[in-house]
């Protein structure tokens, strides 16, 4: 029995005024392709198959983003978890600016999706801030500045001369309209909304116990004993895959999130940004539309901590003091929302998406690290390409096997 990825209250499922439930799966269906998972990737993911006209179906084992989707902080950024340079130890630099510039292509295509279906999920573009506090790293972010500038990425470079936040910045990456934040709750039940009305069918209550690979098409067994048939089933289960392969992808540690009651102003805070530290593990800050602030991060080993009560209440202890000390000028900063879960980073940051090496009808899409939904509206753009015949060139940084020896 895995152990659950979401611990505490997320504010987003429960702040939100929509209480939408699809049906559960009651007899066998026929479709094309088969979505396991039903939180913001899979939603994406159908999203895209089903604007190419290609028939699916998600099937959601609990409800519809209650899972990890609901304790995502939505802190969207084209930067990965490392700087470009120490990621140079699993790719190559080229291959990082290419996962820049594709975040940068990912973020436009929200901004192309709100533009033609409305902003129902608190949708904003942001300028975005990495920075550090330590002398001793501001060789480090002169040179993160200079590779993102001369990739032709829309940044400037801040000094602690110049520094207009009350942070103790020391150097920084300011980066204009590098990033943006939304709900993810309201943001995959819209996804949904435009999907089912172009076709997509979405079942929740509906757990995958087996999949059976068949010579040309895949057969999905549900607790219930309703089978799917399809052609090709995509898995698009965040941080749970352990039912459906025993590959590991990456490092597994459980992060905290806070979200703070509403404040009265942001004195300090140049901008509302994105706020990124240069820590290990990093942590990240971010505002609300109702004026809130959510901070996240102090990552910690999953399996030895996910359930211990005492060690959270210390993170979010740490992640409360850093906010009051960023902005000392913000009056009453108390948090009202406390909740951590599962989080998987790979070794160059990236997530995962296409066929399984053994299996030529099972499919990934698995957004792991810092940018997962952007990575989903990559991998969704790209693998309903790939359905239809089309090989998109950079899904090849995003290989399942990439680091099989």
């Amino acid at each position: 029995m895995p152990l659950e990825n979401v611990h505490g209250t997320p504010m987003f499922t429960k702040n939100s005024k929509i209480k939408k439930q699809y049906e559960y799966l009651t007899e066998d269906l026929d479709t094309e392709v088969i979505i396991v998972g039903g939180g913001v990737t899979g939603s994406i993911v159908g999203y895209y198959f089903s604007k190419a006209n290609i028939p699916a179906v998600i099937l959601e084992k609990e409800r519809v983003a209650h899972c990890s989707t609901s304790i995502t902080t939505s802190l969207l950024q084209y930067e990965l978890d490392s700087n470009a340079r120490q990621l140079e130890e699993y790719t190559t630099l080229d291959n990082v600016i290419m996962s820049y510039k594709l975040g940068l292509k990912a973020l436009d295509e929200i901004d192309e999706f709100i533009k033609k279906y409305g902003n129902k999920c608190k949708y904003q573009r942001k300028d975005t801030l990495l920075y550090t506090s330590k002398d001793e790293e501001i060789k480090e972010m002169k040179e993160e500045y200079e590779i993102r500038k001369k990739a032709g990425i829309d940044v400037k470079y801040i000094s602690k001369e110049d520094n207009p936040f009350s942070i103790n910045l020391k150097g920084g990456v300011y980066g204009v309209n590098g990033g943006a934040q939304l709900d993810p709750y309201e943001y995959t039940h819209e996804l949904l909304d435009v999907s089912c009305n172009m076709g997509l069918k979405v079942y929740e209550n509906t757990e995958v116990i087996d999949i059976k690979y068949l010579e040309n098409s895949v057969e999905v067994i549900t607790s219930y004993g309703y089978k799917v048939k399809g052609k090709k089933v995509i898995i698009a289960t965040g941080y749970n895959t352990e039912r459906f392969t025993k590959r590991n992808f990456g490092h597994k540690t459980v992060t905290y999130n806070i979200v703070t009651k509403p404040v009265d102003r942001f004195d300090g805070w140049f901008n509302k940004v994105l706020i990124r530290d240069n820590c290990d593990p990093y942590n990240y800050f971010r505002t609300t539309e109702d004026n809130r602030i959510i901070a996240g991060g102090e990552d910690i080993d999953f399996y030895n901590n996910i359930l211990n009560e005492k060690v959270a209440k210390e993170k979010y202890e740490i992640l409360l003091n850093r906010i009051k000390n960023m902005f000392p000028k913000i009056n009453s900063i108390e948090s009202e929302y406390e909740y951590c879960g599962g989080f998987i980073s790979s070794q160059d940051n990236l997530g995962f998406f296409g066929e399984d090496p053994n299996h030529k009808n099972l499919w990934y899409c698995l957004g792991y690290g810092a940018n997962g939904i952007l990575f989903a509206i990559l991998g969704g753009m790209m693998l309903s390409k790939f359905y239809k015949g089309e090989i998109d060139d950079n899904m090849k940084l995003f290989k399942v096997d990439r680091f099989d020896k």
